[in-house]
């Protein structure tokens, strides 16, 4: 394999497609080289989540691959890669992925990157957990998975929505040693921000449903 990092990209159809947008950008500013499959439903969450079109998902990646297609590259462990990271994932590719199932080419890749012995980083986005969930990233994490669900971090005082999406982003690709600097990231002081308190106390007042 020549000098150019490649690694894969999934994004499926659990809600918070952002993550994985997110991070395709963050490597394509790295200098990445991306492989990037999305699954049907992916698509259909991106699109409502986002607004962005298929053709705007593509652009963002060197290589795109349909999620039907089992002969791609990356399905097989000779294409040589870096890694591969699925955000969001949901819990049926999770179980997927557990089980060595290998229904479309998202879980055979995932399959080929176990059997290779090269990273793996699951980015769930489910909750509550049930049993089964938690046992399937027992499975995984067993066999070196690294599993980050996409929980927010504040001590890094986040001023914004893309504060905390850019700090998940960061820990994500952290796991395959590729350094962004879009997140203020902990140095151990502890000291108060500021004198006078940012945070105001107030009523959550409920939200009209949308039904009513």
């Amino acid at each position: 394999m020549d000098n150019l990092r490649r690694i894969v990209v999934a994004i499926t159809g659990a809600s918070g497609s952002i993550f994985g947008i997110r991070t395709m950008e963050a490597l394509s500013g790295a200098g990445i080289e991306t492989h990037l499959v999305v699954s049907k439903w992916g698509l259909q969450t991106i699109q409502h989540e986002t607004g962005l079109s298929i053709k705007d998902v593509k652009s963002l990646a060197d290589i795109y691959y349909d999620s039907n297609n089992l002969g791609a590259a990356i399905s097989s462990g000779s294409f040589r890669v870096d890694g591969m990271i699925i955000v969001p994932c949901s819990m049926r590719t999770l179980a997927a992925v557990a089980n060595g199932l290998g229904d479309n080419l998202i879980h055979r890749a995932a399959d080929v990157i176990l059997k290779e012995s090269l990273p793996l980083v699951i980015v769930p986005r489910e909750s509550p957990l049930n049993q089964i969930h938690l046992q399937n990233m027992i499975r995984l994490s067993k066999m070196g998975v690294t599993i980050i669900p996409p929980i927010p971090a504040f001590y890094n005082h986040p001023k914004n929505l893309d504060d905390m999406i850019n700090h998940i982003v960061t820990r994500i690709l952290d796991q395959l040693n590729v350094v962004i600097k879009t997140t203020r990231r902990w140095t151990g002081d502890m000291k108060v921000q500021n004198k006078k308190s940012t945070y105001k106390i107030q009523t959550i007042k409920p939200v009209k449903d949308i039904n009513d």
